[in-house]
Protein backbone atom coordinates (compact mmCIF):
# COMPACT_ATOMS: atom_id res chain seq x y z
CA UNK A 1 0.00 0.00 0.00
CA UNK A 2 2.67 2.28 1.09
CA UNK A 3 4.23 1.85 -2.67
CA UNK A 4 1.60 2.49 -4.43
CA UNK A 5 1.10 5.62 -2.65
CA UNK A 6 4.77 6.61 -3.42
CA UNK A 7 3.77 6.51 -7.16
CA UNK A 8 1.72 9.77 -7.74
CA UNK A 9 4.83 11.32 -5.71
CA UNK A 10 7.95 10.48 -7.29
CA UNK A 11 5.80 11.08 -11.11
CA UNK A 12 4.83 14.44 -9.76
CA UNK A 13 8.55 15.13 -8.60
CA UNK A 14 10.13 13.95 -12.11
CA UNK A 15 7.29 16.31 -13.83
CA UNK A 16 8.96 19.53 -12.11
CA UNK A 17 12.95 18.76 -12.55
CA UNK A 18 13.96 21.50 -15.57
CA UNK A 19 15.19 18.39 -17.62
CA UNK A 20 11.61 16.59 -17.98
CA UNK A 21 9.31 19.51 -17.70
CA UNK A 22 7.90 20.42 -21.06
CA UNK A 23 10.59 22.55 -22.62
CA UNK A 24 9.94 25.16 -23.66
CA UNK A 25 7.42 26.70 -21.88
CA UNK A 26 7.98 30.55 -22.60
CA UNK A 27 10.20 32.43 -24.90
CA UNK A 28 13.79 31.82 -25.35
CA UNK A 29 16.52 34.29 -26.26
CA UNK A 30 18.92 34.16 -28.56
CA UNK A 31 22.20 36.42 -27.70
CA UNK A 32 23.96 37.87 -30.34
CA UNK A 33 27.61 38.94 -29.42
CA UNK A 34 27.64 41.85 -32.91
CA UNK A 35 25.49 44.82 -33.55
CA UNK A 36 21.88 44.73 -35.58
CA UNK A 37 22.28 44.34 -39.80
CA UNK A 38 25.94 42.91 -39.18
CA UNK A 39 26.28 39.15 -40.39
CA UNK A 40 25.99 36.91 -37.56
CA UNK A 41 23.08 39.15 -36.77
CA UNK A 42 21.51 38.23 -40.01
CA UNK A 43 22.19 34.60 -39.91
CA UNK A 44 20.58 34.33 -36.58
CA UNK A 45 17.55 36.09 -37.03
CA UNK A 46 16.73 33.73 -39.68
CA UNK A 47 17.42 30.68 -37.49
CA UNK A 48 15.20 31.92 -34.99
CA UNK A 49 12.34 31.54 -37.28
CA UNK A 50 12.63 28.71 -38.05
CA UNK A 51 13.85 27.32 -34.60
CA UNK A 52 10.30 29.13 -33.47
CA UNK A 53 8.07 26.82 -36.30
CA UNK A 54 10.53 23.80 -34.43
CA UNK A 55 10.00 24.12 -30.80
CA UNK A 56 6.57 25.91 -30.95
CA UNK A 57 7.87 28.66 -29.18
CA UNK A 58 9.09 32.22 -29.97
CA UNK A 59 12.89 32.41 -30.33
CA UNK A 60 13.64 36.15 -29.68
CA UNK A 61 17.02 37.66 -31.23
CA UNK A 62 18.66 40.09 -28.40
CA UNK A 63 21.85 41.70 -30.07
CA UNK A 64 24.85 42.37 -27.08
CA UNK A 65 27.71 44.13 -29.46
CA UNK A 66 30.96 45.55 -27.67
CA UNK A 67 33.91 44.60 -25.70
CA UNK A 68 35.41 42.76 -29.04
CA UNK A 69 32.51 40.09 -29.28
CA UNK A 70 33.04 39.29 -25.22
CA UNK A 71 30.00 40.99 -23.68
CA UNK A 72 27.36 38.95 -25.66
CA UNK A 73 29.18 35.77 -24.36
CA UNK A 74 29.55 36.67 -20.83
CA UNK A 75 25.93 37.40 -20.33
CA UNK A 76 25.49 34.08 -22.19
CA UNK A 77 27.43 32.68 -19.58
CA UNK A 78 26.31 34.11 -16.58
CA UNK A 79 22.61 33.05 -17.33
CA UNK A 80 20.58 30.24 -15.57
CA UNK A 81 21.33 27.14 -17.72
CA UNK A 82 17.74 26.37 -18.36
CA UNK A 83 17.45 26.53 -22.09
CA UNK A 84 15.87 29.85 -22.02
CA UNK A 85 19.15 31.58 -23.20
CA UNK A 86 20.97 30.56 -25.95
CA UNK A 87 24.19 32.66 -28.30
CA UNK A 88 24.88 32.60 -31.76
CA UNK A 89 28.90 32.28 -30.92
CA UNK A 90 30.58 33.11 -34.67
CA UNK A 91 34.32 31.74 -35.28
CA UNK A 92 35.47 35.08 -33.86
CA UNK A 93 33.79 34.77 -30.65
CA UNK A 94 34.61 31.51 -30.04
CA UNK A 95 38.29 30.83 -31.69
CA UNK A 96 40.04 34.23 -32.10
CA UNK A 97 38.84 36.86 -29.98
CA UNK A 98 39.75 34.42 -27.04
CA UNK A 99 43.20 34.93 -27.53
CA UNK A 100 43.14 39.01 -27.66
CA UNK A 101 41.05 39.83 -25.05
CA UNK A 102 43.31 39.21 -21.49
CA UNK A 103 41.56 38.79 -19.14
CA UNK A 104 38.90 37.38 -20.78
CA UNK A 105 35.67 37.11 -18.03
CA UNK A 106 35.04 33.52 -18.93
CA UNK A 107 36.08 30.01 -19.96
CA UNK A 108 35.16 29.03 -23.52
CA UNK A 109 35.75 25.02 -22.68
CA UNK A 110 34.07 25.60 -18.93
CA UNK A 111 31.33 28.23 -19.48
CA UNK A 112 29.49 27.26 -22.55
CA UNK A 113 27.53 24.22 -23.38
CA UNK A 114 27.80 24.28 -27.38
CA UNK A 115 24.83 22.82 -28.90
CA UNK A 116 25.33 22.82 -32.76
CA UNK A 117 27.02 24.13 -35.65
CA UNK A 118 24.28 26.55 -37.69
CA UNK A 119 26.49 27.29 -40.64
CA UNK A 120 29.90 26.90 -42.15
CA UNK A 121 31.24 30.12 -44.39
CA UNK A 122 33.97 31.33 -46.16
CA UNK A 123 35.94 34.14 -46.53
CA UNK A 124 36.24 36.18 -49.92
CA UNK A 125 40.01 37.77 -51.16
CA UNK A 126 39.05 40.68 -53.18
CA UNK A 127 41.16 43.34 -54.52
CA UNK A 128 39.93 47.14 -55.88
CA UNK A 129 39.59 47.19 -59.57
CA UNK A 130 41.59 50.12 -59.64
CA UNK A 131 44.51 47.08 -59.25
CA UNK A 132 45.54 45.45 -62.15
CA UNK A 133 45.80 42.17 -60.07
CA UNK A 134 43.54 39.52 -61.93
CA UNK A 135 44.68 36.50 -59.30
CA UNK A 136 46.24 35.36 -56.44
CA UNK A 137 49.82 34.78 -58.47
CA UNK A 138 50.11 38.16 -59.66
CA UNK A 139 49.18 39.52 -56.33
CA UNK A 140 51.56 37.29 -54.24
CA UNK A 141 54.56 38.31 -57.18
CA UNK A 142 53.70 42.05 -56.95
CA UNK A 143 53.90 41.97 -52.40
CA UNK A 144 57.14 39.83 -52.85
CA UNK A 145 58.54 42.74 -55.46
CA UNK A 146 57.20 45.82 -53.38
CA UNK A 147 56.95 45.19 -49.78
CA UNK A 148 55.28 47.22 -47.45
CA UNK A 149 53.34 48.46 -50.33
CA UNK A 150 49.89 46.63 -50.58
CA UNK A 151 47.26 47.75 -48.33
CA UNK A 152 45.18 45.09 -46.91
CA UNK A 153 41.83 46.48 -45.08
CA UNK A 154 39.91 44.32 -42.52
CA UNK A 155 36.29 45.05 -40.81
CA UNK A 156 38.60 45.17 -37.48
CA UNK A 157 41.59 43.94 -35.41
CA UNK A 158 41.22 40.30 -34.85
CA UNK A 159 38.34 39.76 -37.23
CA UNK A 160 38.58 36.70 -39.22
CA UNK A 161 39.65 38.57 -42.68
CA UNK A 162 42.45 40.39 -40.02
CA UNK A 163 43.78 36.81 -39.32
CA UNK A 164 43.64 35.42 -42.22
CA UNK A 165 45.08 37.81 -44.08
CA UNK A 166 48.43 37.10 -41.53
CA UNK A 167 47.86 33.32 -42.46
CA UNK A 168 48.28 34.65 -46.13
CA UNK A 169 51.07 36.66 -45.44
CA UNK A 170 53.34 33.92 -43.66
CA UNK A 171 51.98 31.44 -45.68
CA UNK A 172 53.44 33.58 -48.66
CA UNK A 173 56.41 35.12 -47.36
CA UNK A 174 54.91 38.45 -47.76
CA UNK A 175 55.30 41.79 -46.58
CA UNK A 176 51.35 43.52 -46.93
CA UNK A 177 49.93 46.49 -44.21
CA UNK A 178 47.32 45.42 -42.42
CA UNK A 179 44.42 48.39 -42.22
CA UNK A 180 41.71 47.74 -39.33
CA UNK A 181 38.62 49.89 -39.91
CA UNK A 182 34.94 49.79 -37.77
CA UNK A 183 33.17 47.63 -39.49
CA UNK A 184 32.98 45.70 -43.37
CA UNK A 185 31.12 48.57 -44.61
CA UNK A 186 33.69 51.34 -44.35
CA UNK A 187 36.56 48.87 -45.46
CA UNK A 188 34.81 47.89 -48.22
CA UNK A 189 34.08 51.23 -49.30
CA UNK A 190 37.76 52.12 -49.47
CA UNK A 191 38.59 48.80 -51.14
CA UNK A 192 36.31 49.92 -54.23
CA UNK A 193 37.65 53.36 -54.61
CA UNK A 194 41.41 52.09 -54.35
CA UNK A 195 41.97 53.61 -51.23
CA UNK A 196 43.42 49.69 -50.23
CA UNK A 197 43.89 46.89 -52.13
CA UNK A 198 42.88 44.05 -51.11
CA UNK A 199 40.81 42.70 -48.50
CA UNK A 200 39.35 39.10 -47.02
CA UNK A 201 35.96 39.35 -46.09
CA UNK A 202 33.04 37.48 -45.27
CA UNK A 203 30.84 36.21 -48.73
CA UNK A 204 27.49 37.31 -46.46
CA UNK A 205 28.88 41.31 -46.55
CA UNK A 206 31.06 41.30 -49.84
CA UNK A 207 29.09 38.53 -52.25
CA UNK A 208 26.97 41.12 -53.72
CA UNK A 209 30.15 43.73 -54.63
CA UNK A 210 32.04 40.81 -55.82
CA UNK A 211 28.90 40.29 -58.48
CA UNK A 212 28.35 43.70 -59.28
CA UNK A 213 32.06 44.45 -59.85
CA UNK A 214 32.52 46.65 -57.65
CA UNK A 215 35.52 44.71 -56.48
CA UNK A 216 37.17 42.34 -58.20
CA UNK A 217 37.11 38.58 -56.83
CA UNK A 218 40.12 36.06 -56.72
CA UNK A 219 39.58 33.21 -54.41
CA UNK A 220 37.64 31.74 -51.76
CA UNK A 221 39.47 30.85 -48.01
CA UNK A 222 37.88 27.84 -47.59
CA UNK A 223 38.96 24.09 -48.03
CA UNK A 224 36.98 23.70 -51.19
CA UNK A 225 34.83 26.22 -53.85
CA UNK A 226 31.99 28.09 -52.65
CA UNK A 227 28.54 27.03 -54.11
CA UNK A 228 27.92 30.70 -54.35
CA UNK A 229 31.26 31.33 -56.81
CA UNK A 230 31.79 27.99 -58.89
CA UNK A 231 34.19 29.52 -60.90
CA UNK A 232 36.77 30.81 -58.19
CA UNK A 233 39.21 28.87 -56.76
CA UNK A 234 40.19 28.79 -53.32
CA UNK A 235 43.60 30.29 -52.20
CA UNK A 236 44.46 27.14 -51.92
CA UNK A 237 44.24 26.03 -55.62
CA UNK A 238 45.44 29.44 -56.81
CA UNK A 239 48.66 29.41 -55.66
CA UNK A 240 48.81 29.06 -51.69
CA UNK A 241 48.83 25.00 -51.33
CA UNK A 242 47.47 24.11 -47.72
CA UNK A 243 45.86 27.37 -47.35
CA UNK A 244 42.76 27.17 -45.21
CA UNK A 245 40.61 29.90 -43.50
CA UNK A 246 36.73 28.86 -42.95
CA UNK A 247 34.43 30.59 -40.92
CA UNK A 248 31.65 29.50 -39.31
CA UNK A 249 29.01 30.03 -36.81
CA UNK A 250 27.15 27.96 -33.82
CA UNK A 251 24.74 28.08 -31.13
CA UNK A 252 26.08 28.09 -27.60
CA UNK A 253 24.57 28.12 -23.98
CA UNK A 254 25.63 28.03 -20.48
CA UNK A 255 27.19 25.58 -19.23
CA UNK A 256 25.25 22.89 -16.98
CA UNK A 257 22.32 22.80 -19.40
CA UNK A 258 20.62 19.66 -18.64
CA UNK A 259 21.51 17.02 -21.50
CA UNK A 260 17.57 16.75 -22.27
CA UNK A 261 17.34 20.00 -23.08
CA UNK A 262 20.89 20.45 -24.96
CA UNK A 263 19.42 17.02 -27.00
CA UNK A 264 16.10 18.27 -28.15
CA UNK A 265 17.75 21.74 -28.84
CA UNK A 266 20.59 20.08 -30.73
CA UNK A 267 17.51 18.16 -32.89
CA UNK A 268 15.52 21.01 -33.09
CA UNK A 269 17.88 23.07 -34.53
CA UNK A 270 19.60 20.43 -36.95
CA UNK A 271 15.57 20.05 -38.29
CA UNK A 272 15.80 23.95 -38.89
CA UNK A 273 18.74 24.26 -40.50
CA UNK A 274 17.34 21.62 -43.05
CA UNK A 275 14.56 24.28 -43.84
CA UNK A 276 13.74 25.91 -47.04
CA UNK A 277 14.53 29.07 -45.36
CA UNK A 278 17.36 28.24 -44.61
CA UNK A 279 18.88 26.52 -46.98
CA UNK A 280 17.73 29.45 -49.54
CA UNK A 281 19.07 31.75 -47.70
CA UNK A 282 22.38 30.57 -46.80
CA UNK A 283 22.80 29.53 -50.78
CA UNK A 284 22.19 33.40 -51.43
CA UNK A 285 25.45 34.57 -49.24
CA UNK A 286 27.41 31.49 -49.73
CA UNK A 287 27.37 29.63 -46.45
CA UNK A 288 26.54 25.70 -46.38
CA UNK A 289 24.38 24.31 -43.68
CA UNK A 290 26.19 22.25 -41.32
CA UNK A 291 24.66 20.52 -38.55
CA UNK A 292 25.85 17.73 -35.87
CA UNK A 293 26.05 16.85 -32.65
CA UNK A 294 27.47 19.00 -29.54
CA UNK A 295 30.72 16.95 -29.21
CA UNK A 296 31.21 17.95 -33.07
CA UNK A 297 30.79 21.06 -32.56
CA UNK A 298 33.17 20.99 -29.37
CA UNK A 299 35.70 19.48 -31.64
CA UNK A 300 35.69 22.07 -33.87
CA UNK A 301 35.78 25.37 -31.28
CA UNK A 302 38.88 23.27 -30.29
CA UNK A 303 40.75 22.88 -33.40
CA UNK A 304 40.25 26.04 -34.63
CA UNK A 305 40.41 27.94 -31.43
CA UNK A 306 44.45 26.10 -31.40
CA UNK A 307 45.13 27.38 -35.28
CA UNK A 308 44.33 31.17 -34.79
CA UNK A 309 45.86 31.35 -31.60
CA UNK A 310 48.82 30.06 -33.09
CA UNK A 311 48.75 33.01 -35.97
CA UNK A 312 48.36 34.96 -33.66
CA UNK A 313 50.77 34.41 -31.28
CA UNK A 314 53.00 34.43 -34.24
CA UNK A 315 51.73 37.65 -35.98
CA UNK A 316 51.99 39.78 -32.55
CA UNK A 317 48.45 40.56 -33.14
CA UNK A 318 46.85 43.09 -30.36
CA UNK A 319 43.53 44.80 -30.15
CA UNK A 320 44.33 48.39 -29.79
Amino acid sequence: MRRAQLVPFFIACALTTPAAAEYPDHPIRMVVPQAAGSSTDTVTRVLAAALSDELHQQVVVDDRPGGALTLGLDLTAKSPPDGYTLCMGPIGALAITRHLVVPLPYNIEHDFQPIALVARGQLLLAVSPVTSFHSVAELVAYAKENPGKLLNASSSNGSPGHVGGELFKFMTGTDIVHVPYKGGAPAINDLMAGRVQMMFESLNSIASFARSGAVRALAVSGDHRSTAFPDLPTVAEAGVPGYSAPTWSGVIAPAGVPRPIVDRLNAAINRAIASQAMRQFQASIGDEPAGGTPEEFAALIGADSQKWGEVIKRAGIRLE
